[in-house]
């Protein structure tokens, strides 16, 4: 099993986002997710640091510059969606990532507490 490590880019950028209120409540991640072509498509406007910026993760041992690098993507390179946090916490809870469990619950509940859900 892969070993992660928390992305402390896309901590920040999730972070500022939310400040921003660029985030949708109400989504189907799996539906709304970046598939391969939206990734490539992205990585041929923008640089690997503003990719970075969508994942909190990183991949212990892979490379800078690859998209194996870059795990627990939380956005569809425009806006947090909620349910890409959430997916986001579960999947680290599932798998013991402890530490980017803990950042994207944290990111969950800036983003509700912005959001005035309570």
């Amino acid at each position: 099993m892969a070993s992660y490590e928390v992305n402390p880019r896309g901590v920040e950028h999730a972070r500022h986002l939310i400040a921003r209120r660029q985030y949708v409540l109400d989504s189907d991640w799996g539906q709304v997710q970046p598939n391969a072509a939206a990734q490539n498509a992205f990585l041929e406007k923008h640089d690997w640091d503003e990719y970075s910026g969508w994942h909190l993760g990183l991949t212990v041992g892979a490379n800078d510059g690859t998209k194996a690098r870059y795990a627990f993507g939380y956005g569809d390179f425009r806006r947090v969606h909620r349910s890409g946090l959430i997916a986001c916490v579960y999947r680290a809870a599932e798998w013991r990532h402890k530490a980017v469990e803990r950042a994207a619950y944290d990111l969950l509940q800036a983003l509700d507490e912005r959001a005035g859900i309570s």
